[in-house]
């Protein structure tokens, strides 16, 4: 007789295909993930599923937000435009730290947790988790009137 999948067993199965993802990435496009480096894996499809380009916009984001990919059409395959907080735009170091935290909300959508995007951008860059999601409150908590990360 066939076990029953639960929830619990997606969800796990999903963070372990991100941190695969993340891994491989991390492994083929070198261990220093820097600016340009994270801006040429959204151009690479084994990393990125779908078109994505960079916008440095605070219009569309939600107060605290440091960035937010926005849908350009109807269907994932017409691409995406992440927008990044104004305030990081002459911080490229913080751009691999913004970017990757995305990366798998713009690849599989809602499904993604807040803890899935958080394992995933932490394998890539080769950080510990907390100290990958601390890094992101310092980012999110730097942005000038931002609620932080509470």
């Amino acid at each position: 007789m066939a076990r029953q999948l639960t929830e619990s067993d997606a969800r796990i199965a999903l963070k372990d295909h991100l941190g695969e993802k993340a891994m491989t990435a991390r492994l083929a496009h070198g261990l220093l993930i820097d600016a340009e480096t994270i801006i040429q894996m959204l151009d690479d499809p084994s990393v990125v599923r779908y078109p994505v380009q960079i916008r440095f916009d605070s219009e569309p984001l939600e107060p605290g937000e440091f960035a937010a990919p926005l849908p350009l059409g109807e269907h994932p395959s017409a691409g995406f435009c992440l927008c990044i907080h104004p305030f990081f735009e002459q911080q490229p170091e913080a751009w691999p730290l913004l970017i990757a935290y995305h990366i798998p909300s713009i690849n599989y959508g809602e499904i993604v947790s807040h803890e899935d995007a958080e394992h995933f951008g932490s394998v890539l860059l080769g950080l510990d988790t907390e100290t990958y999601y601390q890094a992101l409150c310092e980012l999110a908590d730097s942005i000038p009137g931002s609620a932080g990360c509470g």
